[in-house]
């Protein structure tokens, strides 16, 4: 009776660890896609690919939005493959690849472009009677200078330093509702950003100060900063953008990459830009933030200039543009 016992258990143990064997082949890769900090467009990013029906929908993977601290995070994380995907200034895609990032010399050449997203516009909010007209003028003056491994905090350092203030203001590293937040009770005289307009952190700002914007082209195009930095293009922040602000405000931008490691299946890479680039796919990304309502086919391989990855180069090829 025993032996027979002892024989059922061995059975029954065999199917289980059958039937768990059989599930665990059918489970669904996990696709990690990093985002950023709250109240910035990053995260809308992967969130919104997270969450569109024929993305979950996907028989052999599903994707994940994951938050970070930014474009520099991002670019580290995809290149180590702790995230599959993720949203990376072109600047930084291409400064690391070329071992040119601030203080670290590495040369990160496992991430590769899938995709143009936006543009990605310095934005530096100050109050209206405050006086600051140039990144100069805020000299002794307390700045929120976007996270900490940030794309944000990485391209205010670039442009400050360029500008010969990085060491000369009280710098406060926080996320953008952060530093709006702050900047509204005045414990703060200035906060950079550097992401799409409307800037949800922004118009918080303006409910509770009346703002400005400084012109940045003028103090770029003082100091050739664009000779040093090609990567970066001019742009200019209507008016009206933000409540009291009903003038044009020049500034520059870089280009908001969707980025994938060079080890993720190309299969993944173009079935997802197969269901996030067509009418459907494209309305979804709009209704979940304005910002994206220039994604489009044609602007799709718009600011890269770093390697692409060969489902995007096999899904661009067949749009016409490679």
């Amino acid at each position: 009776m025993n032996k027979l016992f002892g024989l059922m258990s061995v059975i029954c143990l065999s199917l289980v660890m059958t039937f768990a064997t059989a599930a665990d082949s059918h489970a669904k890769k996990r696709i990690v896609f990093g985002g950023g900090p709250a109240g910035g467009t990053f995260q809308v990013v992967a969130n919104a690919i997270q969450v569109y029906k024929p993305v979950k929908e996907m028989a052999d993977f599903t994707v994940k939005a994951q938050s970070s601290a930014g474009s520099v995070e991002n670019l580290r994380k995809v290149n180590s493959g702790k995230s599959d995907f993720a949203t990376v200034y072109s600047g930084h895609v291409y400064l690391g690849a070329n071992g040119m990032m601030k203080n670290d010399s590495k040369k990160y050449e496992n991430v590769m472009a899938v995709a143009y997203l936006y543009g990605a516009p310095a934005q530096l909010v100050v109050r209206k009677d405050s006086g600051i007209k140039s990144v100069k003028d805020l000299v002794g003056k307390k700045v929120g200078v976007g996270n900490a491994g940030s794309g944000a905090f990485a391209n205010c350092e670039l442009f400050f330093t360029h500008m010969g203030v990085w060491d000369k203001i009280e710098r406060n590293a926080m996320g953008y509702n952060d530093a709006a937040a702050a900047f509204g009770n005045k414990q703060l005289d200035a906060f950079w950003l550097f992401t799409a307009f409307p800037s949800g952190a922004v118009i918080m700002a303006a409910q509770t100060n009346d703002i400005a914007l400084i012109d940045l082209e003028a103090d770029a195009m003082a100091s050739g900063f664009y000779e040093k930095y090609p990567y970066f293009s001019k742009l200019t922040i209507p008016a009206g953008t933000y409540k009291g602000v009903d003038v044009d405000t020049p500034s520059f931008q870089d280009s908001a990459l969707w980025v994938a490691n060079k080890d993720v299946d190309a299969d993944i890479v173009y079935k997802l830009l197969s269901v996030i680039f067509t009418d459907e796919g494209l309305a979804h990304m709009a209704a979940q933030k304005k910002t994206f309502k220039n994604m489009s086919i044609a602007n799709g391989i718009n600011g890269i200039v770093t390697p692409m990855h060969p489902g995007a180069i096999k899904f661009w090829k067949e749009k016409g543009l490679l």
